[in-house]
């Protein structure tokens, strides 16, 4: 059986890899050169200093180049993230005991709400040269949120008791009651529509990362366990 997790979650996490690569390529991606290109601009600005950037705040990083590097980067990523939610996918399935292509699909929507959905609706993704609070604190906020959002829907839809699911629904909605660290800065220069569609382009993108995910490791998992 172990085996078989282990098997099921690495294929499953190559589908979900290269199915979020792809879709990243599409959309994604050209959005974050589009809004590097306003952050040079901004750079080039006397009073830079003001603008609270990611550079500013997190300092200078490497970052892979436009193209190739890249897209290997990218997929190496998701692929890695991929194996890893699968194996959590896989292990659900597998206690949950009804293993097939639909169940994955479900599990699959329950990790797209409790790790991109939720955390997006306070800290929404991101663009070069956005102004941006301490990153603990938003690491911190998005993984509690997650989390929450996690074992609120878990607690809602597989605890299955009117008293749960009252804790389920205050789990999900606590996170949003804080409020995600947020900081005032001058505008960046960033047109609104870009920051929007990117929003939206990177929500797609875990869309499908995640339907991938789900679909794959109920088949798999379906295909590759042994028979009772």
């Amino acid at each position: 059986m172990f085996r078989a997790i282990i098997f099921s979650a690495v294929l499953a996490g190559l589908v979900g890899g290269v199915t979020a690569t792809v879709a990243q390529s599409v959309r994604v991606i050209p959005l974050i050169r589009a809004a590097e290109v306003y952050e040079q601009a901004a750079r080039a600005q006397p009073d830079i200093s003001e603008i609270e950037s990611h550079d500013h705040a997190e300092g200078h990083a490497w970052a892979p180049q436009a193209g190739f590097e890249t897209i290997i980067t990218t997929l190496g990523a998701n692929i890695l993230a991929g194996i890893g939610f699968a194996l959590l996918i896989t292990a659900a399935l597998m206690l949950h005991g009804d293993v097939n292509w639909y169940r994955g699909l479900l599990w699959g929507a329950g990790g797209f709400a409790s790790f991109a959905l939720a955390p997006a609706v306070g800290l929404p993704p991101e663009l070069p040269g956005m102004a941006a609070a301490d990153l603990m604190g938003r690491q911190a906020w998005w993984m509690g949120t997650a989390l929450a959002t996690a074992g609120g829907l878990g607690l809602l839809f597989v605890g299955r008791r009117p008293k749960w699911a009252v804790v389920g629904v205050m789990m999900i909605i606590a996170p949003h009651l804080i409020g995600a660290p947020h900081v005032n800065a001058p505008d960046t220069g960033l047109p609104p529509e870009l920051i929007i569609e990117f929003g939206i382009a990177s929500l797609v993108a875990n869309l499908l990362f995640w339907a991938a995910l789900g679909i794959a490791s109920g088949l798999l998992f379906e295909k590759l366990r042994p028979a009772p």
